[in-house]
């Protein structure tokens, strides 16, 4: 019987195949929820429509069939669920929380935005993204990862994006809802969402919805020191390379150090031995080096 004080999720982003740091963080939270004999479901999250390719969702659920990662339930595709984010908006702005932005996004450059329209009194019927005020107090949340992390909104992004000019849901808002409308308690995503989780515990503060226990593992990098992904043409992950291959090594990313006996073992016989034996801390511990290429 599965435990459903532990939920777990993977949910992935259409925008191409699954790389090897995609595997990364799916295997990491399939077997963290395995291990804890909890449910692990799988969200396509495919608002940003921009970034959508098609057919992308099929291929992303062939790999994980591949692989043998099996999910819980049925798949949850963030465009079927755009009024919920809706209603969340009319929520935040009921509550004096939501503003208009005339700004262009470029205006922060990566740096926190300037507050620039909070205090605008005339509304002009133009082009706009909607903007959340952000407290000036800090936020704070434990990882068991990356330990305890506090930091001030302020000086990370300031007021942030909830919905685009374009009329598009942020990530921070459509994660926020849909996480706890499907009882997430654990996410186990890579580190370089991090920062992004203050913007999400602040979100379910306001929005007075619960907040998962984290855990951000260290993410795969290439020998330049840049994290692999699909918008720098990362390749598919089990191109020329067998499941059970693709499994070992992500172990081993991981600190799981399997048994040399799995080289010559079967994907399900990897993936038992590797539910049976996982061990977050191991993963806390292996810090040094994150290169694709020693894996």
């Amino acid at each position: 019987m599965l435990n459903t004080s532990y939920i777990g999720r993977f949910a992935p982003t259409p925008s191409g195949p699954l790389h090897f740091g995609s595997i990364v963080a799916a295997l990491a939270s399939y077997l963290d929820a395995r291990y804890n004999k909890g449910k692990w479901l799988l969200r396509i999250e495919d608002i940003d429509t921009p970034r959508v390719r098609a057919r992308a969702d099929r291929k992303i659920v062939d790999t994980l069939e591949i692989l043998g990662l099996e999910w819980d339930g049925d798949i949850v595709y963030q465009s079927d669920r755009l009024e919920y984010y809706r209603q969340a908006l009319a929520a935040l702005a009921e509550a004096g929380l939501l503003y208009r932005c005339f700004c262009p996004r470029k205006i922060t450059r990566g740096k926190p935005y300037p507050g620039t329209c909070r205090m605008r009194t005339v509304q002009q019927e133009k082009p706009h993204s909607l903007r959340v005020k952000t407290p000036d107090r800090p936020i704070t949340f434990d990882d068991a990862i990356q330990a305890r992390q506090t930091g001030l909104l302020d000086d990370m992004t300031g007021d942030f994006i909830l919905r685009r000019s374009d009329g598009l849901i942020a990530y921070n808002l459509a994660v926020v809802i849909d996480d706890a409308a499907q009882d997430i308690t654990h996410i186990v995503r890579g580190a370089d969402l991090l920062d992004t989780t203050f913007n999400q515990v602040y979100l379910q503060s306001v929005l007075r919805l619960p907040s998962p226990a984290y855990a951000h593992h260290p993410v795969v990098v290439d020998a330049n020191g840049k994290k692999v992904s699909k918008q720098d043409g990362a390749t598919d992950v089990l191109a020329g390379v067998s499941p059970e291959t693709v499994l070992l090594r992500a172990l081993r990313f991981l600190g799981q150090a399997p048994d040399p006996e799995l080289a010559q073992a079967g994907k399900r016989e990897i993936l038992d031995w590797a539910i049976h034996h996982w061990k977050l801390d191991l993963v806390i511990e292996r810090r040094a080096d994150h290169n694709i290429d020693k894996f």
